[in-house]
C-alpha cells in the first residue's frame, strides 16, 4: 500500500495538497533509494529538469524506486502495466500512453533500464514529469 501512495506523492507534483502521510512515504523512498545509490541530491533534481546524468549513481538511484515499488522485476523489465495500475485514476488518462509508449527500455543491466525508460518518460510527457 505505501508503495502505491508513494508513486502517487511522486507523480503528483501539479497538485496542491497531499496528505502528510503521503509525503512522507515518498520521502521514505527517496531517502531509502538515494542512501542506497548515493546519488547527489543535485543529480536528482537535475533529472526533474530533464538532465539525466550518465552516472550510475542516478541510474541505479531509478531502478531502486522502481524495485522499491514492484513496477520492475528482477530481471530488470519493467511492466508498464503495473507502472499505471499504482497510478492515482486522475493521471490514468494523462499518463497510460505515456507509460505504454516507453515500455521497458533495455540498457546494460537493470539500472541502465530503469534510467533509459525514466528518460523516455521525459521525453514524451516533460510537464507531467517528476522525480521526488
Amino acid at each position: 500500500m505505501w508503495l502505491k501512495l508513494a508513486l502517487f506523492a511522486v507523480l503528483l507534483p501539479f497538485i496542491l495538497c497531499i496528505s502528510d502521510e503521503m509525503k512522507e512515504l515518498a520521502k521514505m523512498l527517496h531517502d531509502t533509494c538515494q542512501g542506497e545509490s548515493g546519488v547527489p541530491e543535485e543529480m536528482i533534481q537535475k533529472a526533474c529538469k530533464g538532465d539525466f546524468a550518465d552516472d550510475d549513481r542516478l541510474k541505479c538511484y531509478l531502478k531502486c524506486m522502481m524495485m522499491q515499488m514492484a513496477v520492475m522485476n528482477d530481471e530488470g523489465v519493467i511492466d508498464p502495466d503495473a507502472v499505471i495500475a499504482v497510478l492515482p485514476d486522475e493521471l490514468k488518462d494523462v499518463l497510460s500512453g505515456i507509460i505504454k509508449t516507453c515500455g521497458s527500455k533495455v540498457g546494460k543491466d537493470q539500472c541502465e533500464n530503469a534510467w533509459l525508460t525514466h528518460k523516455c518518460y521525459y521525453e514524451q510527457s516533460p510537464e507531467n514529469y517528476f522525480l521526488f
